[in-house]
């Protein structure tokens, strides 16, 4: 009885096991091959708005009403704030459509905005730059036009002069690129800030021009002026932040710029800005004078930090935070910069993902897709290389009654205009940008175009330069490259192919391997005589064997025949489709 429950107990657990095996079976054809790429769908962006719509209805009545009354038509804006174990992300949703995208994986250096105290490890004439050791696995370089004191700079207007004697004596030197060598030889030291993060195998980019921002105004410690930025338009509001700027107490030498975050802000907030401002900056003078070697002495806040500072405006409708120690953080920084927005903060409790939750992760998985989908049924393709990023634009399926008409072109150009820019803002796009829109003949199409990108790109924090479509159809703009695109961090080379996307053909192999054959058969026949034995084995990929087998065979046997040698192969899918080795069998040595 015991044995017969025994043996039926068994045979129970081996189904069971073959029952599992079969079920892994299935699966390993699918797993053992590359994943099928997605094909990019277009995203009801209406089904979007009218889900913030929704959540725009429950704000306060008080927000509400005072909405009503200023007449306002403008977006509802909403922060999202996720964190997870290995990264932490902050969307920003403009309507639902998600209109910036900013990604911080835990354990990655914060290198833009750093202040480090450095050592000039060696100038270089030629590249008029330095070398300089900042305590870094890389060093930091250091173009001489960024040791030089900042030049005017255009999109800032000079209210006040606060320069010390120290800084009008240098100023009346006119120092020029020229003298750089003599005042920093190697071996000086000096304090300056990354400006550019490493970007491949290119170290950070830096300059002495130092620069500590608020939330409504920029600390320049070295440069001993005051000013407004142009952004702000409003001729009254510059009027009235001048006065402000010039009853503030500030240390000589140092200057100040006031953010476009500042306007039609009290005096009281710039007053307790520059505090926090001047705080932050004797810290980081401490650290200086205490540390002997090359070191880091500032690191800007992580990314909830600074979505705190620069993107927590009026503007702002709602942020919502996933996690309590981030929503505990943010509550905090709020209370110290803007304490009217804290009801604006909210802590996310549901069960479903707060990404999911708002339909942004079906957007960000779009922003990683070679092909973008446009509303009238378009595309636009993205390629990253090492120079450049290029854009083509194509019509697709465009959705135009009347596809004759000259308008047609125009529409599916002006929709790639506009999403081109979201795209660049999404993937954190920098560098060299080549668009190729569809041609348009008439000069006003081509001006609506530009106009276009211009207006969508206005806004963007990073600045960028955009020139007129050319006589070959093609458009060109530069954008301020701070750091790596997300695609970078998210994908890196196929190490299969190494990133070029192609491996040589099976056909393209069997010509290398005849060549190779022969050239080894003829080397050993000059080496050793006409009278040796030759017995070869190949090692190579099956692919590659079975075109040497079938298409080839008749060139293999001719080369056996014609130079009185004994071929043979082996195929191993372990080995690389475009490797292969040649072996003599007598000695087992490899033959090249």
């Amino acid at each position: 009885m015991n044995d017969e429950s025994n043996t039926h107990k068994n045979s129970n657990n081996d189904a069971k096991s073959e029952h599992d095996e079969n079920s892994d079976n299935q699966y390993t054809k699918e797993l053992i091959s590359a994943p099928k790429e997605k094909k990019a769908e277009r995203i009801d962006t209406r089904a979007l708005k009218d889900d913030a719509a929704k959540r725009e209805k429950k704000q306060p009545l008080i927000t509400r009403i005072v909405k009503a009354i200023k007449a306002e038509k403008k977006s509802y804006t909403e922060l999202i704030i996720n964190s997870e174990p290995l990264e932490k992300r902050v969307a920003l949703l403009q309507d639902g459509v998600l209109e910036k995208f900013e990604v911080e994986r835990s354990g990655e250096a914060r290198e833009v905005g750093a202040i480090f105290k450095g050592r000039i490890q060696n100038l270089e004439p030629g590249l008029k730059a330095a070398f300089v050791d900042i305590g870094e696995e890389k060093n930091a370089f250091l173009h001489y036009w960024d040791i030089l004191p900042a030049a005017k700079d255009n999109s800032i207007e000079v209210v006040r002069d606060n320069k010390s004697e120290k800084q009008r004596k240098r100023e009346a030197e006119k120092i020029t690129v020229k003298d750089i060598p003599r005042l920093y030889p190697i071996g000086s030291e000096i304090v300056l800030q990354i400006t550019k993060g490493q970007i491949g195998t290119k170290g950070p980019r830096t300059t002495t021009n130092i620069a500590l921002p608020g939330r409504f105004l920029v600390l320049m410690p070295y440069t001993g002026t005051l000013g407004i930025s142009r952004k702000i338009e409003d001729k009254k509001e510059r009027s009235r932040l001048k006065g402000i700027l010039r009853d503030l107490t500030l240390p000589e030498g140092m200057g100040i710029i006031v953010r476009t975050a500042g306007e039609g802000k009290k005096a009281r907030y710039f007053i307790r800005d520059l505090h926090i401002l001047l705080k932050r900056w004797e810290v980081i003078n401490q650290r200086m004078e205490s540390t002997k070697k090359p070191a880091c002495l500032y690191v800007e806040p992580d990314i909830v930090g600074r979505t705190v500072r620069d993107f927590l405006t009026e503007e702002i409708d709602r942020v919502m935070v996933d996690k309590k120690e981030d929503y505990d953080n943010v509550m905090e920084e709020v209370m110290k910069i803007s304490p009217r927005s804290k009801s604006k903060i909210h802590i996310f409790k549901d069960d479903i993902p707060v990404f999911e939750r708002f339909n942004i992760e079906r957007q960000i998985e779009q922003t990683y897709m070679r092909c973008v989908p446009l509303p009238g049924g378009g595309e636009i393709v993205i390629e990253e290389t090492e120079a450049l990023i290029s854009i083509d634009v194509n019509t697709g399926s465009h959705k135009n009654k009347n596809k004759d008409g000259k308008d047609f072109i125009l529409q599916v150009n002006l929709e790639a205009a506009t999403e081109i820019c979201r795209q660049v803002r999404l993937r954190n796009i920098g560098g060299l940008i080549i668009l190729d829109f569809i041609d348009m003949k008439a000069k006003k199409d081509r001006n609506a175009v530009l106009a276009r990108m211009r207006r969508e790109m206005a806004n963007d924090k990073a600045k960028n330069h955009i020139l007129p479509i050319s006589t070959l159809g093609i458009m060109q703009m530069t954008r301020q490259r701070h750091s790596e695109s997300h695609s970078s961090g998210i994908y890196t080379d196929c190490p299969y192919c190494h990133g070029r996307g192609s491996v040589k053909s099976s056909r393209t192999m069997s010509v290398e391997v005849q060549r190779r054959l022969i050239s080894v058969i003829r080397h050993i026949r000059a080496r050793d005589g006409h009278d040796k034995e030759i017995a070869l084995r190949v090692l190579l990929h099956p692919t590659n064997l079975e075109r040497l087998r079938q298409e080839d065979e008749d060139l293999l046997l001719e080369i056996e025949q014609s130079y009185g040698a004994r071929l043979s192969f082996r195929a191993d899918p372990i080995y690389h489709v475009e490797n292969f080795k040649i072996i003599d069998i007598e000695s087992g040595q490899e033959q090249r």
